[in-house]
C-alpha cells in the first residue's frame, strides 16, 4: 500500500487513539482499568426458551490472552467473581492465547500455544452445575489449535468445535452449540446443528460477533461471542477507533438481528497493550427469559 502523506480520518482516530493511550499509562489509567473485571448483568428474552429454562443463568467470560505478568491478574479475578455469582453454565468464548504480531513461524506459534496450560489451570476452578464449555478464537485456532483444545480438555473446559451438547432440566431442554473459529478454523453451522431438532432453543457460541450475519439464517436464538475487545480502547463521541475483522458490525453489547439474539463481550485480557480505556473487563452474567411466563 502506497504512503500518503493525507490525514484520513482512520489516521486521526488511530492517532487520537495513541495520544490517549500513552496518557492513560502515563496516569497509570488504563492500566488500572485492565485490572478490574466488571459485572454486566442482562436479562434476554427467548421465545422458544422452555418455561423450565425460566431464570436460567449464564456467565460469559472472553479474550483471554494469557501471559504472565498482566492478563492473568484479571483472569483470577474473573474466577473469583464468576463463582461468588453461581451460575447455572459458564461459556467461554475464546482467545486463550496469543499469536504474536511480528513473528509468524511454525515455532513462535507453537510456543505461545504453550500459554493455553497455565490459562486453562485457572479457568478449571470455575464452577456452575451445567458445567462450563469452550470454543477457540481466531489466536488459539491460528496457533496451535491442537494443543490449545488438549490443554483445555487436560483442565476440564471441553471445547465445542461444530458440535452441541443438550442442556436438560426435567423433561425440557435446551441446546448449546459452538463453531470453530470462522477466521482460522473450519467453522460449519450446519454440522454443529445437525443433532438439534429445528423447534428447540438453541445458544450458539462464535468467537466473531459478526457471524450472527449468517447465524440469523439458522434456527439458533442467541449468539455469543467476543473478539472486538471492545476495541480495548472507546473514546467518548468517536467509539473504537481500530476494531478487528468480523467485529467491525456488532462490536460491544446486545444487538437483534431478525430472530437472533446476540451479546458480544468486550472480553477479559489485552493484546498489543495491557491498557484499557472506557473497556473494562468484562463478565456477563445473562439471565434466560421465557416469554411464555
Amino acid at each position: 500500500m502506497p504512503i500518503s502523506g493525507k490525514l484520513t480520518r482512520r489516521k486521526f482516530l488511530y492517532t487520537s487513539a495513541v495520544a490517549a493511550s500513552g496518557a492513560a499509562v502515563g496516569g497509570g489509567w488504563g492500566f488500572s482499568e485492565s485490572n478490574h473485571p466488571q459485572v454486566t448483568h442482562l436479562e434476554i428474552p427467548l421465545t422458544r426458551l422452555p418455561h423450565a429454562f425460566d431464570g436460567f443463568t449464564i456467565a460469559q467470560l472472553s479474550d483471554f490472552h494469557y501471559e504472565d505478568h498482566f492478563s492473568v491478574v484479571p483472569i483470577r479475578k474473573a474466577v473469583e467473581i464468576v463463582n461468588g455469582l453461581h451460575p447455572d453454565l459458564i461459556a467461554l468464548t475464546g482467545d486463550f492465547v496469543t499469536v504474536p504480531l511480528l513473528d509468524g513461524s511454525p515455532g513462535s506459534l507453537r510456543r505461545h500455544a504453550q500459554t493455553a496450560e497455565p490459562c486453562a489451570r485457572i479457568l478449571q476452578d470455575l464452577r456452575a452445575p451445567m458445567g462450563k464449555f469452550a470454543i477457540l478464537g481466531n489466536h488459539d485456532a491460528g496457533s496451535d489449535p491442537v494443543r490449545v483444545t488438549r490443554a483445555l480438555h487436560d483442565h476440564h473446559v471441553p471445547v465445542l468445535v461444530n458440535r452441541s451438547v443438550p442442556l436438560e432440566r426435567g423433561k425440557d431442554r435446551i441446546w448449546l452449540a459452538g463453531i470453530d473459529d470462522v477466521l482460522y478454523g473450519r467453522p460449519d453451522v450446519g454440522l454443529a446443528l445437525e443433532n438439534i431438532p429445528s423447534t428447540e432453543c438453541t445458544i450458539l457460541l462464535a468467537h466473531e460477533p459478526d457471524f450472527a450475519d449468517e447465524a440469523s439464517l439458522t434456527p439458533i436464538d442467541l449468539q455469543l461471542s467476543g473478539h472486538s475487545h471492545g476495541g480495548q480502547i472507546w473514546l467518548p463521541g468517536i467509539g473504537a477507533p481500530w476494531l478487528p475483522p468480523l467485529g467491525r458490525r456488532f462490536p460491544r453489547g446486545l444487538y437483534k438481528i431478525g430472530n437472533l439474539t446476540l451479546y458480544t463481550n468486550i472480553g477479559i485480557g489485552t493484546i498489543r497493550a495491557p491498557i484499557r480505556i472506557n473497556c473494562p473487563p468484562e463478565i456477563t452474567l445473562i439471565t434466560l427469559r421465557s416469554k411464555s411466563v
